[in-house]
């Protein structure tokens, strides 16, 4: 058996030994043992700061917290096990369709953007990576299977499990948990559990007595897959006991590698593999060795493994896998670092003692259980991503497909900003300002590394996948440092926004900056970038203001005026507008394609200037014509030719024609705030909550996106939103819980307690900051950061309230 001698240092620490080596290719590196113990003992440290600060909470908030909502239809959350914000999203997938069939997109694909669909009956098998409510994907890393009987290398079909090595299950032997997902896998009568650290999956397979017990390990699998999807697979051997290896992959990310290094608890007594690899001309000499049994180098496209053992009934087999996007050394360092032993029961109770401490940042009361569990699953779903992208000694890969340390901070990705600025991150800024301000440093480590340069748009694993519009790392970035969460060099910060704002090349903007709009025929979605590109605008001119760079500020207010020229008054609605300067004549205000916009129709979008509301009613003719017409947002019934290209939005995840699982009208029941009747905001926002949440695994009216649906519905049920982040207002709505404790990482408290709560009551009568009525529809940030008492009292009927 070959043993690399560059692990060595690393594989001696793990349970099972190693055999002697007898490689002498590889140099010893004498300085790898002495890092090691460098960052297992900084490791051990912070895991034991987090048990402490986790075990003096009271609050059991844990139990609240269920998984499985929003695995069905559109929600495309997943179940599987993972901590808060973990590199590692240790879950299974449920089916293996392509993205392609016959060259064209496999619509079917959609529904697996987190690999797992309630409605499945069968699971192919437990994959380490995966997105949390995107309405795109990638990821899908490393699927691992137990099975008994016949090795079978291939996953086979829903309608024939037994021809592969998927298997049926049951939802009645499903268990979720926060870092814990439980399965019986009936066809292989093998009991499936799975746990996490940030950068380990840990799994454990209880099997019965079997001569032929395998593991598979699929490197073929990903989620969006198609044939070419695999660049290249490298794998090796090292002892009986531990494989390493790569996987790089194109995609959504264009050029995506992952290492890993996968222990099992117990030797296995054989193992094979099988290359689908399409033949190719020339393959070079390997042909001299049968690679498919135990042969421990292999390299090739498309690969998969299996590993035997012989097992006793009850034998619980153990596998530990760790991730990295360095190397493989530094796979081995995070494994040994994070899980040293095999106590799965311990590594289960460290992740949920990890979650109930970042749940107990805020601690509500609610009128019944299920509140509590939709309020606390929001939580959990808002705290999954961004995701943590280094290794233990903090070293990570950079847009530059090379190695960067991360001196002064922690290095994220999985920044989906077109849904996330608008409610996740200024979440972040009040209960998780730490971590922001290391993401907004993630997102200038970026673009120091972007050649174009840019900010990201939407980053995923040293990449920039470019999905959506707009350039909304601006809101996150200046958003952070007014708020006073950022902590690096802020003018430097706003240059990066100046010179993401200026890319001419990009969706659009040159002729944004020349003509003030986009010429509807030089772009698809001309007039939501127009929209869009306005409110970062004003962003840039918020935090130029406060830093005093006038010249700065006076651009690019003037730039954010720019969304009054896609405004045709003669209709009421924003609309695509030619480069000749006039409207497009042939144009549908129900149609979400080709009509200028991205997720949504004019009816959503034409209420898109969120950095000016009072500005955006005068041009709509006033209050008068402004209410009926958000009014009707909520009531009118759209025609069924409506959803014909709508695959992520079904009838019962809109409200009219108002369409929550998309994120461009999430401020648009707070804009009532503006006008006389801000009684209706408060009826509006309990409406949405009510209709497009509940516990069920349909429970959310449309994708997560990356926790932003999950961002909403937190700050609503604590009664306010931030209709334009960069601004230090957060807006009143109608809190849904009774009692709220914010517990802010400044040490101070702010509390919501709300008077005379009931489901009926949804009405403000009147809202007090530390025992003074506040005679403003609005708290600041500063206000928040201070601690103190914001005291709602509630009421059955409206009161009219003046502007």
């Amino acid at each position: 058996m070959i043993i690399n001698q560059q692990v060595l240092p690393l594989i001696k620490h793990l349970k099972v030994a190693p055999k002697k080596g007898k490689d002498k290719d590889f140099q010893y590196i004498n300085s790898m043992s002495y890092m090691f113990k460098k960052y297992f003992l900084i490791s051990t440290m912070l895991v034991g700061a987090t048990i402490n600060c986790a075990a003096q909470q009271k609050d059991n908030l844990v139990q609240f917290v269920n998984p499985m909502i929003g695995t069905q239809k559109m929600g495309h959350t997943f179940p599987g096990a993972t901590v808060p914000f973990g590199s590692v999203q240790l879950s299974p997938d449920t089916d293996t369709l392509s993205y392609e069939v016959d060259g064209k997109y496999n619509k079917d694909a959609y529904k697996y953007c987190a690999g797992y669909q309630y409605d499945d009956p069968t699971i192919v098998g437990f994959s380490h990576t995966h997105y949390s409510g995107t309405g795109h994907s990638d990821l899908g890393d490393f699927l691992i299977m137990p099975t008994v009987g016949k090795v079978q290398l291939n996953p086979g079909t829903a309608k024939n499990p037994e021809d592969g090595y998927r298997s049926k299950y049951s939802h009645q032997t499903e268990v979720a948990e926060a870092n814990y997902y439980k399965v019986k896998l009936e066809d292989h009568n093998i009991l499936a559990e799975l746990t996490t650290t940030t950068r380990v999956g840990f799994h454990q397979y209880t099997f019965q007595k079997s001569k032929d017990s395998h593991i598979i390990l699929d490197l073929m699998h990903g989620i969006y897959n198609y044939d070419n999807k695999n660049v290249w697979t490298f794998i090796r051997v090292e002892n009986d006991s531990l494989i390493t290896g790569y996987r790089q992959t194109t995609g959504w990310a264009k050029t995506r590698t992952v290492y890993f290094a996968m222990s099992f608890s117990k030797s296995f007594k054989s193992y094979g593999a099988k290359d689908f690899t399409k033949k190719e001309v020339y393959k070079g000499f390997w042909s001299k060795f049968d690679q498919t049994k135990n042969f421990p180098q292999l390299a090739g496209k498309q690969l998969r493994m299996h590993f035997d053992f012989d097992t006793q009934d009850d034998e619980k087999i153990k596998i530990k896998f760790a991730i990295s996007p360095v190397s493989t050394t530094n796979a081995l360092m995070n494994l040994k670092a994070e899980i040293p032993g095999w106590d799965f029961e311990e590594v289960k109770k460290q992740g949920q003692e990890q979650w109930n401490n970042e749940l107990n940042k805020v601690v509500v009361k609610t009128e019944k259980r299920e509140d509590a569990v939709n309020f606390y699953t929001a939580m959990y779903h808002a705290f999954l991503s961004p995701t943590i992208y280094m290794d233990v000694n903090k070293e990570y890969r950079g847009l530059d497909q090379n190695t960067h340390t991360a001196k002064d901070f922690i290095n994220y990705t999985t920044f989906s900003l077109w849904d996330t600025y608008r409610a996740l991150h200024p979440l972040f800024n009040i209960i998780q300002p730490k971590r922001n301000d290391d993401m907004v440093k993630s997102m200038l480590a970026h673009f120091d590394q972007s050649p174009l340069p840019m900010l990201p748009v939407w980053s995923n694993s040293a990449n920039d996948n470019w999905c959506m519009s707009g350039y909304h790392s601006v809101s996150v970035v200046t958003d952070a440092i007014i708020k006073g969460v950022f902590t690096g060099d802020a003018n430097k910060a706003l240059d990066a926004c100046i010179i993401t704002a200026n890319q001419r090349n990009y969706e659009g903007i040159g002729d944004y900056i020349d003509k003030g709009y986009i010429p509807s025929e030089n772009n698809r979605t001309s007039v939501s970038n127009t929209l869009e590109y306005a409110y970062d605008d004003w962003c840039i001119a918020q935090l130029a203001q406060k830093l005093g760079r006038t010249s700065v500020y006076n651009e690019f207010l003037k730039r954010s005026t720019h969304w009054k020229n896609v405004y045709d008054a003669s209709i009421g609605f924003m609309r695509p507008r030619l480069a000749d300067g006039t409207f497009r004549k042939n144009f549908d205000v129900l149609e979400t394609e080709g009509q200028g916009f991205i997720e949504g129709n004019t009816w959503n979008y034409s209420l898109y200037v969120p950095h000016n509301p009072a500005e955006l009613i005068k041009t709509m003719g006033g209050e008068k014509k402004f209410i009926p017409h958000l009014d009707s947002l909520f009531t009118m019934d759209l025609p069924d030719e409506f959803f014909a290209h709508t695959e992520d939005i079904t009838r019962e995840g809109i409200i009219g024609n108002y369409v929550h699982g998309n994120e461009p009208a999430h401020h648009v029941a707070y804009l009532y705030n503006w006008t006389s009747q801000p009684w209706k905001t408060q009826k509006t926002v309990r409406m949405i909550m009510e209709k497009q949440y509940h516990n069920g695994p349909d429970g959310l009216g449309g994708n997560d996106d990356c926790g932003q649906m999950s961002a909403w519905y937190i700050m609503s049920s604590l009664g306010f939103y931030p209709v334009a982040p960069s601004s230090d207002r957060y807006d009143i709505g109608s809190p849904s819980v009774m009692n709220a404790k914010i517990n802010l990482e400044n040490g101070k408290q702010f509390v919501i307690d709300v008077k005379n709560q009931s489901q009926k009551n949804v009405y403000v009568k009147s809202v007090a900051l530390n025992g003074k009525i506040l005679n403003r529809l609005y708290i600041t940030h500063k206000e928040m950061m201070d601690g103190g008492t914001l005291t709602f009292q509630m009421s059955a009927a409206p009161k009219l309230v003046k502007k």
